[in-house]
């Protein structure tokens, strides 16, 4: 892929991009969840996108990756405590919030000169997305909503042995091979169980993501973001970009009714279900997913 790439400033923050295929193309700005990196976005996927068209913007969220570290701050109040507070759809302390990052996928777009782009979320990067079509409505020109939820007060809770290999792991220091053997493990208990991946194929990727960067700390934080923030119905009621939402019926990290109440909250919203699809991207399903996103791009008035 011919990949251009740079550091976008967004406050006292630098943020990693990519930005993939022809500058004049129409632009998806893709924006990855809790604590992945844009390698996240595959490039085999993004290619499709490029094949298709499209110019491609991918970038490391803040405390992710080659973005900015947010080093030795650390929010108030317990892990649970927040949990807590966040299935009620209460806000909670925290050293930054979701729509601080959707301030900084915003300030990717400004730096590349991008006015809109198609916005296209997966996870936590969904809920940065449902919030950056609602505040920065005027450069939203569809929203693509993936994996993800509305932490609406209520919804069923992340399956707790999916939560606690994503938010929990071996301590930094740990051996490398310790981290790798762990970042497989967590990927085969969010997967999807209708397309395995081959042990040889998450090892590998589990090394590249590795290798490029391992900085740990700041999950938490970033899942402090997600708590932070509380319920997102209100950005939802605000949306009028058309909408599409993905995911997977097998996904028990992110559960289908997060996916089903963000359909049902944003007006006119269509809803994609897969079966056999977990907390991924498939590569058996790219082409269904970018089917989905471009039949949504095509819905601009």
């Amino acid at each position: 892929m011919d990949v251009r790439e740079g550091k976008a400033p967004s406050g006292d923050l630098n943020i990693h991009y990519e930005d993939i295929g022809d500058p004049d193309a129409p632009a998806v700005l893709l924006i990855m969840g809790l604590g992945a990196q844009l390698v996240y976005w595959r490039d085999g996927f993004c290619q499709k996108l490029v094949d298709q068209g499209y110019r491609v913007i991918r970038f490391d969220n803040r405390d992710v990756g080659l973005s900015s570290h947010l080093d030795g701050q650390r929010t108030k109040g317990s892990q649970i405590g927040n949990m807590v507070r966040s299935v009620l759809g209460i806000k909670s302390p925290a050293v930054y919030t979701l729509e601080d990052m959707a301030d900084d996928a915003a300030a990717v777009l400004d730096h590349l000169n991008v006015d809109t782009a198609h916005i296209v979320g997966g996870s936590m990067g969904g809920m940065i997305a449902q919030i950056f079509a609602a505040r920065h409505a005027r450069r939203t020109k569809t929203l693509g909503v993936i994996f993800s939820s509305n932490n609406r007060a209520f919804l069923p809770p992340p399956g707790p042995r999916q939560l606690l290999a994503v938010v929990t792991g071996p301590a930094p220091d740990s051996p490398r091979e310790v981290i790798i053997e762990n970042s497989i493990r967590v990927s085969k208990l969010i997967g999807s169980p209708g397309f395995p991946v081959d042990d040889e194929t998450l090892r590998a990727d589990a090394v590249a993501f590795y290798e490029r960067s391992y900085y740990p700390q700041g999950i938490a934080r970033q899942f402090n973001a997600i708590t932070g923030s509380g319920s997102l119905l209100h950005y939802n009621r605000q949306t009028t970009a058309p909408t599409v939402v993905i995911h997977g019926k097998a996904d028990k990290l992110m559960r289908p009714s997060g996916g089903i109440s963000i359909a049902k909250a944003i007006p006119n919203a269509r809803l994609a279900l897969f079966d056999g699809m977990g907390h991924e991207l498939p590569e058996s399903l790219w082409d269904d997913v970018i089917g989905e996103l471009k039949s949504n791009f095509s819905a601009i008035a």
